[in-house]
């Protein structure tokens, strides 16, 4: 059957299940929008700027654990969407992103809106295409998912000619499975590897998993909770890892490294084993590698045989499918009680726990993690938080408590500024069901605000909480700890926040004490569409505990102790 190249695009999409598809056309992409009308069952969602509908796709995905689809023209559209890629990349996000080239005969001649994007994008895409040829558009596509979601996920962009979409070619479907010889994906753990590794578990005396954001790609929550159950080995997560391991099991510990407990660190550094499910030791999550976990034998399971030995050396590395992985060693692996280690443990976390801000009598000001406790206990929990990067997303992990997978999203290894709205938009279409907040701050939120505008279009349901405090906060933070307080280009000034929402025709809402929170909390939930509130937090509030970058974990900065109320900003300082 006779189809231009852009008809094939869309037959692939149909075909591989994708029902929203987030971009914005220009000229190197027409073909492809125009033939886009003829195929209605797939929803799209025009972004107000390229690097929102990367961001839009990678939060389609996190949601759903499926491939998130995004599209661009050549040139600076096709630019626009790198630092979505790149942050796609960093946490082994499924996207596959379609891109607009001129036309064949231009290319390398500095036409207009044309960029190599494929040369751009190559250290940041797990696999990258240039397609000049309408008979190569399908084959192209159909791998480009195949090898997004296959192994260890990623972001793979397709780039297609403008000729390439107008010309026609005879398209059969797609029929045969995809086959690419040089791409096999390690799904099974060699045995020599696993039985030395049962070996050095039955052997521990105190151990810690460190379970990553692998556990829930993988799908390896109940394998992990089983293992879990029959080792009684406590649980440290990473940032990307919170919701694999359920935070009300007495045996999570919580989140580890630079913005981890402190008995979580402490523990680790204490350890005579660590189970690395599905992470890969960055420098957040480590410190200083010299004195890492020092007394520790090391496990790391991953299903990249690359992360292996990369930032750790480990004693075993078992490189396979985390939850094939799992389920073996709950077959192998003798049942263990550990009560001195695990009461070792309440022991630190009895001592951390007294410095916690939620035990201190209200002051009157408002605080942070007071907006981010209150949202977690009037949602029930039961809520999906996207968060943008700096204070409040720390906050956000220490004190919204994630029961499941994929509740809550966020930009670990990248750290991007401006993820929050727009990835929660793409999530939103992947979960209809569930509830979202955004929180974000004063500065993040102003890096991609445009797409407020695309909340409005499409009438989405969304919150969005900002926590303003007048700062780039985190930046801020180590001004205060380490630069003697010299707030160099940290004071930020913002638009009214509650203006802004109402000139989208949103709804916002303004809060300046804790007492104000239930209400304006419970106002956006009965609200149907996007509701904004501005969260008026103290300016110079800090994120404790921290681990300051490159210092041993043991040398964590910790909460101030305190029997009255907290005085933790500089303005508020007796």
């Amino acid at each position: 059957m006779k189809r231009t190249g852009a008809q094939v695009i869309w037959e692939v999409l149909r075909g591989e299940g994708v029902d929203t598809v987030f971009g914005y056309p220009g000229g190197a992409i027409l073909p492809a929008y125009d033939a886009m009308l003829d195929y209605p069952g797939i929803h799209h969602v025009l972004v107000r700027h390229e690097q929102g509908a990367a961001h839009m796709a990678d939060g389609y995905a996190r949601a759903s654990g499926k491939v998130g689809v995004c599209m661009a023209t050549s040139g600076p559209g096709a630019t626009n969407l790198v630092t979505g890629i790149a942050t796609a990349m960093m946490d082994s996000s499924p996207i596959v992103c379609i891109t607009g080239q001129v036309p064949s005969a231009f290319i390398g001649k500095d036409a207009f809106q044309e960029t190599d994007v494929t040369g751009v994008t190559q250290p940041i895409t797990k696999h990258n295409y240039l397609v000049t040829r309408a008979e190569d558009i399908g084959p192209a596509l159909r791998e480009a998912f195949y090898i997004a979601r296959s192994g260890r996920p990623g972001p793979v962009l397709v780039d297609i000619t403008k000729d390439a979409q107008q010309a026609e070619v005879d398209w059969r479907g797609a029929s045969e499975p995809v086959r690419l010889p040089g791409y096999r994906p390690t799904l099974t753990a060699l045995p020599e590897e696993f039985q030395h590794a049962v070996e050095l578990i039955d052997a521990a005396e105190r151990p810690v998993i460190l379970a990553g954001a692998g556990v829930i790609q993988s799908g390896a929550q109940a394998e992990l909770r089983a293992f879990v159950d029959r080792s009684e080995m406590p649980v440290a997560l990473t940032l990307l890892g919170l919701g694999g391991f359920p935070a009300s099991h007495p045996l999570c510990l919580g989140m580890m490294g630079m913005h981890g407990e402190a008995w979580v660190n402490r523990a680790i550094q204490q350890a005579d084993l660590l189970l690395a499910f599905g992470m890969r030791f960055d420098d957040r999550v480590t410190g200083k590698l010299e004195t890492y976990a020092p007394r520790a034998r090391k496990i790391h399971v991953d299903i990249d045989p690359a992360e292996i030995n990369k930032n750790v050396p480990v004693d075993v590395g078992v490189v396979g499918d985390l939850r094939d992985v799992l389920a073996d060693l709950n077959r192998a692996v003798a049942p263990r009680k550990r009560p001195e280690w695990l009461a070792h443990i309440d022991e630190l976390r009895g001592d951390s726990a007294v410095r916690d801000i939620q035990r201190l009598p209200d002051d009157g000001h408002l605080y942070a993690a007071h907006v981010i406790h209150d949202l977690w206990r009037l949602t029930g929990g039961d809520a999906i938080v996207v968060t943008d990067v700096g204070q409040h997303q720390m906050w956000e992990a220490q004190y919204f408590k994630h029961e499941r997978p994929r509740t809550l999203i966020t930009s670990g290894g990248l750290g991007t500024m401006g993820f929050a709205l727009p990835a929660a938009i793409g999530a939103r279409f992947a979960r209809p069901d569930a509830e979202f907040w955004v929180i974000a701050g004063d500065g993040g939120f102003q890096m991609t605000a445009a797409e407020l505008s695309t909340c409005a279009q499409e009438g989405i349901d969304l919150n969005i909480a900002i926590v303003n405090n007048g700062f780039l906060g985190m930046v801020r933070q180590w001004q205060e700890f380490f630069y003697e307080r010299r707030y160099a280009a940290t004071p930020i000034g913002s638009p009214d926040f509650v203006k802004l929402a109402e000139a989208h025709g949103l709804r916002g809402l303004r809060v300046e004490s804790r007492g104000e929170v239930a209400g304006a909390v419970e106002a956006a939930r009965a609200t149907k569409g996007t509701v904004l509130i501005d969260f008026r937090v103290e300016q110079e509030d800090a994120v404790y505990p921290m681990v300051p970058a490159g210092a041993d974990l043991d040398q964590m900065i910790r909460r101030p102790e305190r029997s009255a109320p907290i005085y933790e900003t500089g303005r508020d300082e007796l």
